[in-house]
């Protein structure tokens, strides 16, 4: 029985590394849809767009919560499948982190427009600074010094994914706008001095979600062919 628990464990791993890839950037499309339906003042009115970004809040929960498993589950796969002797105490600093991180985002979801899911917010945001600066260094590392990831495809995948977090950063910095303007529209309803900054910002947020996308793809593209 241990011996077809082994042989079964990475496959597995492997399994749910790739399912959460499909749930982070196949939701996040679909958050991206309904961000685009939003914009669309002239076409929906003010309550059916309240709706799709009510249904948009929801949908997003996917890639979030997607995006804080792949850390943990990333290293896993890479001690599992024998790439990189990752250490014991480093999988154990993931795996808390990415709990921590599914925590925040769940309790900020929960208590959303409340100091708390503020507070929560800040502490995320710190924490992807964080990973951003940890896999920014073990991808730029391994690519000069061959270590502490000697395989080149691997240690490609491991800077490009500082560069997402990058991305992804400097969404939540451009979106940032978009908080009190919503608030306006709730309260004052739809008009011009409104409607035109929130287009804007949402315009400018969308060149870095697409840069978050194609990141993916390429990061997706090297773990799988491995050019390197």
């Amino acid at each position: 029985m241990r011996a077809i628990m082994d042989a079964y464990a990475y496959p597995s791993l492997v399994f749910v590394h790739l399912l959460l890839f499909v749930l982070w950037l196949g939701a996040d499309v679909g958050v991206f849809v309904l961000g685009q339906h939003f914009r669309k003042r002239d076409r929906y009115t003010l309550e059916q767009r309240l709706a799709l970004l009510k249904l948009l809040v929801e949908v997003d929960m996917v890639p979030r919560t997607a995006w804080a498993l792949m850390v943990p589950v990333s290293l896993s796969v890479v001690a599992m499948g024998g790439f990189w002797a990752v250490p014991s105490w480093l999988l154990i600093v993931a795996w808390a982190i990415g709990a921590l991180w599914i925590w925040l985002v769940w309790d900020a979801h929960l208590h959303d427009q409340t100091p708390r899911a503020a507070r929560d917010r800040r502490i995320e945001f710190g924490l992807k600074i964080g990973l951003a600066a940890f896999y920014l260094w073990l991808g730029g590392a391994s690519l000069i010094q061959q270590e502490p990831i000697t395989d080149t495809w691997l240690a490609s995948k491991a800077l490009l994914f500082g560069v997402i977090f990058g991305a992804a950063i400097m969404i939540d910095v451009a979106f940032k706008p978009v908080g009190p303007l919503l608030a306006r529209l709730l309260k004052e309803g739809s008009s011009d001095e409104i409607e035109i900054p929130l287009l804007r910002t949402m315009n400018r947020t969308r060149l870095w979600v697409w840069t978050v996308y194609l990141l993916l793809l390429a990061t997706a593209y090297i773990g799988q062919v491995k050019p390197f």
